[in-house]
Formats: C-alpha cells, sequence, structure tokens
C-alpha cells in the first residue's frame, strides 16, 4: 500500500507541475526532431483529410489494406483483438483523424474476431473455455465503464506512461511463460514422444515434469478438458447475450460526453450517475449467479460420476472464487483506461492464471468480440461517419483472421509446439510497446509545447 500511495501521490504532483508549467513553455529550436515530427505528422493528415472525399482510392490507402491484413493475421493466430496496431496503421498511414481511427478500428477488431470465433466453433472442439467467459463477461464490462471514466479523468502523459510500463511489464511476464512452456516441450520431445496437442487434451507443463505448476486444460469449476467441453452450449451464450445486451442498453441510455444517446439524459445529472453506479449491483449479480449456477451443475456432475468433487484439479481451480471476476475487473478497468480492446491485456492474463495457450487464444477471441462489438454498434447509434470504408477494413480483417488462424493451427499441429502462440503474442505486444511509447511521446510533447493542460480532469 505504502508503493501504491508514493505512485498516486508523485503521479499527482508531476500533474500539478505540468500543469503550471505548460502555459509558460517555450518552444524548442525548429530544427528540433520532435518538432519536426510533429509538423510532419500534422501536414500529412491535413491532407489526407482534403483528400477524404474525392471518392479516388488512394496508394496510402492500399497500403493500409495491406498492413491491415497483415496485422490482422498475427493478431488474430494469438488471440489479440489488433486495435494496438490497426490504430497507428489508420492514422499514420491511412491519414486518419484518431477520432475516425479509434471507430474504424472497433469495427476491425470485430471482423477478426467473428472470423476467429467462427474457426473455433466449426472447425476446432472445445477449445472456447465457456465458464471462463462466463465469469470473466459482466466485470470486464463493468471494469471497461470505470476505465473510461479514468480515461476522461487522467492527462494523457500520464495514460501514456503507465500503458507502456503496463504492456512492458506483461510482455516480460509473457515472455517467460513461453520459454516455461518450450522448454518443457523440449524436454518432452526428448523423451521420444510429442507433447499432446490441445485438441486432444491438455498441455502438461512444467509441474509434470519436474517442474512447478500446471497450464492444464481444465475449466474453472469442471475440470473438464477441452474434449470433453461442448461446441455450443446454448445456454451459455444466452446468458453471455443477455449480459452484453443489458450494458448495451445501460451505455445506449447513458449516451455520449454531449448527452447524445437514445434517450435524454443530461450529461453528469442524477439520471446519469444512477445508471451509471447501477452497472455495479447489476455485474455483481450476473457474476453471483453465474457462480452459483456452474457450482451447482458441478456438483450435479460428481454426484451422477460417482467422483469426489474436485477430484481433477487444475491452476485456475485452486484459485479464490473471486480472482478470476476480480482480474476480470481489473482486465476491463485497464482497457477501458487505455483506450484498447482488450485481447491484448486479457490473453497474458488468462495466460498467468494457468490458461493453456490455445485454450487462451479462443477464449480471448470469444469475449473481444463481446467488448468490439459493443463499442462498434454504438459508434453506429450515435452517428459516426464512414460506415462504409469501416466495412472494408472490417471485411479485410475478416479474411486475414482466418488465414492467420489457419496457418497457426496448422504450425502447432505440425512442430506440436503451442508455445509459438505464446511467443506470437509476445512479439505482438512488444512491438505495441515500442509504437504506444513513441507516438504517445510526441503527442505529449506536442501538447506541451502547445501549452495545453495537462494537469488532471473533472469527468464531466
Amino acid at each position: 500500500m505504502s508503493w501504491t500511495a508514493r505512485v498516486l501521490v508523485t503521479a499527482t504532483l508531476l500533474s500539478a507541475a505540468a500543469a503550471a508549467a505548460s502555459p509558460n513553455c517555450t518552444s524548442p529550436q525548429p530544427g528540433h526532431l520532435l518538432v519536426k515530427l510533429s509538423k510532419w505528422r500534422e501536414d500529412y493528415l491535413s491532407e489526407a483529410a482534403s483528400q477524404a472525399g474525392t471518392g479516388s482510392v488512394r496508394r496510402n490507402t492500399v497500403l493500409a489494406w495491406i498492413l491491415s491484413f497483415l496485422a490482422a493475421s498475427v493478431s488474430s493466430a494469438g488471440g489479440v483483438g489488433g486495435g494496438s496496431l490497426f490504430l497507428p496503421i489508420l492514422n499514420l498511414v491511412a491519414g486518419l483523424s484518431l477520432k475516425r481511427a479509434t471507430s474504424y478500428s472497433s469495427f476491425m477488431v470485430t471482423g477478426g474476431a467473428v472470423s476467429n470465433v467462427l474457426y473455433n466453433l466449426f472447425c476446432t472442439r472445445g477449445l472456447i473455455d465457456y465458464d471462463i467467459a462466463l465469469l470473466f463477461q459482466p466485470c470486464l464490462l463493468l471494469g471497461v465503464s470505470l476505465g473510461v471514466v479514468c480515461n476522461v479523468m487522467f492527462p494523457e502523459w500520464l495514460i501514456t506512461a503507465l500503458f507502456s510500463l503496463f504492456l512492458a511489464f506483461c510482455t516480460t511476464k509473457t515472455w517467460r511463460a513461453g520459454v516455461k512452456i518450450w522448454r518443457t516441450e523440449t524436454v518432452a520431445a526428448r523423451q521420444d514422444h510429442k507433447v499432446p496437442l490441445l485438441i486432444g487434451g491438455g498441455l502438461p507443463v512444467a509441474g509434470q515434469v519436474g517442474g512447478e505448476g500446471s497450464l492444464g486444460g481444465g475449466s474453472v469449476n469442471g475440470g473438464s478438458t477441452a474434449g470433453d467441453r461442448p461446441r455450443f452450449p446454448l445456454k451459455d451464450i444466452a446468458v453471455l447475450l443477455v449480459v452484453w445486451l443489458s450494458f448495451f442498453l445501460l451505455h445506449v441510455f447513458i449516451g455520449d460526453k454531449h448527452g447524445k444517446g437514445v434517450i435524454k439524459i443530461k450529461p453528469c445529472g442524477i439520471a446519469y450517475w444512477l445508471v451509471t453506479i447501477f452497472q455495479v449491483p447489476f455485474a455483481v449479480a450476473f457474476t453471483a449467479y453465474i457462480v452459483y449456477a456452474k457450482r451447482n451443475k458441478q456438483g450435479r456432475h460428481d454426484d451422477e460420476d460417482g467422483k469426489e468433487p474436485n477430484s481433477f484439479v487444475t491452476k485456475t481451480e485452486t484459485l479464490p472464487p473471486l480472482a478470476l471476476p476480480l482480474a476480470a475487473f481489473v482486465t476491463g478497468s485497464l482497457s477501458g483506461l487505455f483506450g484498447i480492446g482488450g485481447g491484448l491485456l486479457l490473453n497474458p492474463v488468462l495466460l498467468q492464471i494457468g490458461i493453456p495457450p490455445q485454450t487462451a487464444a479462443a477464449t480471448s477471441s470469444f469475449m473481444v468480440l463481446f467488448c468490439a462489438s459493443m463499442s462498434m454498434v454504438q459508434f453506429i447509434l450515435l452517428g459516426m461517419e464512414g460506415i462504409g470504408e469501416a466495412a472494408v477494413y472490417a471485411g479485410i480483417c475478416f479474411i486475414a483472421s482466418l488465414t492467420g488462424v489457419i496457418l497457426i493451427a496448422r504450425a502447432v499441429k505440425k512442430s506440436g509446439r503451442v508455445s509459438m502462440i505464446v511467443f506470437l503474442v509476445t512479439a505482438i505486444m512488444a512491438l505495441s510497446t515500442v509504437i504506444v511509447t513513441c507516438f504517445g511521446a510526441l503527442d505529449v510533447w506536442t501538447q506541451y509545447i502547445g501549452g495545453a493542460y495537462m494537469g488532471f480532469k473533472l469527468p464531466c
């Protein structure tokens, strides 16, 4: 607690200092590298905006399509939404404003996630862990709401710094997890047998060959392997859809910061905050119901099979009951704070709590579909521009995602190494860290030399 308090105090003091110093700052020399980059970016975006309504396809747009295809194929194969890669492509290559790029990115992530989920539903068996998705979804969406409020209040330099540090931390942790799995696979190969793929069963890791822990393929409450899970559990899907629709209606009622919603609610008025706060008991009630229903279901299965409860224990089952909802809430909060779809954060979290790489990738894509589709529909209802062009990008990502998933599945099946999925996620996170840090720093520098206010803001 003392360390957290020191960080918050330091951030507050730095924010106050930046806010006080920004109006009086002196501009650097015209030859400064950051000034040149900032000027180039402004000129490039202005030129792109002037050519936006001509109806012709620019070379930069074609290049953005190609890069988006590559980014979507790689991101989808690792179970990552790809928003952290799409935004720089749309902003720097296609020349779209950051606001329009954000709305387009939600379409692209949704298109890729739909392709990924359809492949996992019809071309594989039981890779998606619906128990985890059910436990994550309500608190994940609740966390996104809190994160968005924090995004409005926090200064951009603080968000950039926190995002860069968090991505660097997750990259390191995910890399270490990949190395551990790689070593386990190497030991198994030396013993003249391949590590069994998740499609046929769980993935034995360090704990099963002399190390610690297990990344077995059990579900949260039942210990079922991938092959035992139903391909399309209608009841679980129905509950997830109810959760999605409920949160979606709440967001539509609230509207945006200008009060633009389906119904007229004064921004930051009493009704606005009542609807916002109502999300807390709503998410808690859904989570409690899901936990209760899953425990009863597992108890009945154990009685019917004549087994002792928890006869097959995985790492996820040894966690406290509220560990997964709490992890979902933190992940959603960071997702809303950093303005990303969540896949970049979900996958490392699932790996760290003991979910096998293939299940983590499939389940992460499944949950990203709900988050990204909610953002996409909200953008449409609130009157976004360029829906046709965004649909083209979404179609490209749909095809690219399917291509990437098929290629990585064949590579894993041929090599017997699921660790390549973990390393792929690590590479995407490392690249995202560099991109976010560089261009985030450029935006912050532009604000600083322009004398913009750089302190904390009120939510309204």
